[in-house]
């Protein structure tokens, strides 16, 4: 009988050629036992430059948004000091408004009643306002409300609405007392009657 046919002899065979082969398997695990702390020492400093990495990173984020924040702020300081300067006359002009007034006021009397010595009072007072209507408005002071103007109720104090012939809705028929800006901001809204 022939041993290349007989399964039991080559069974034996197999099992000849694993027991060979588990000698090196053995081998290659010690050897890699033997390397494996090189390996570990290779992957932790590869750890260790991944998270040196990522913390530059973060860094480098909290640098960039505390410079915008810095800008930032530096942005509304530089705005509130130039709101201050724009608005600090605010007060100031409320309390100016008042002579304004008055004057207008006395210029209202009808000049057919008025006597000549009347008269040069009356112009005297009219160039007074005149000037200082003229300061103000060197001073970004404007007078607002005028008839026949749209009516805005962010300009203008609605007092009354009367029908008018002729005239569109909304309009400014009589400004009982003039609005005035300071540098584009309302001051004092002006009281009107408008047309319905």
């Amino acid at each position: 009988m022939s041993t290349k046919n007989n399964p039991v002899h080559e069974e034996v065979t197999a099992t000849e050629d694993v027991e060979k082969d588990l000698p090196e398997q053995e081998t290659q695990e010690q050897e890699m036992t033997e390397s494996d702390p090189l390996a570990d020492a290779i992957e932790r400093v590869q750890e260790l430059e991944e998270q040196l990495a990522e913390a530059a990173k973060k860094e480098q984020d909290i640098l960039l948004r505390s410079r915008a924040e810095i800008d930032n702020i530096r942005r509304r300081a530089t705005q509130d000091v130039e709101k201050a300067h724009k608005f600090a006359l605010e007060k100031f002009a409320k309390d100016l408004l008042e002579s304004i007034d008055n004057l207008e006021r006395a210029l209202a009397v009808p000049t057919d009643e008025m006597a000549e010595n009347v008269r040069a009072i009356i112009d005297g007072v009219e160039l007074t306002l005149k000037g200082l209507l003229k300061t103000v408005e060197n001073y970004g002071i404007k007078a607002v409300g005028e008839v026949g103007e749209s009516f805005n109720p962010e300009l203008h104090h609605a007092i009354k609405q009367e029908q008018v012939e002729g005239m569109d809705s909304n309009k400014i028929t009589n400004v009982l007392q003039k609005g005035y800006t300071l540098n584009g901001r309302v001051i004092r809204p002006a009281m009107v009657m408008i047309s319905a």
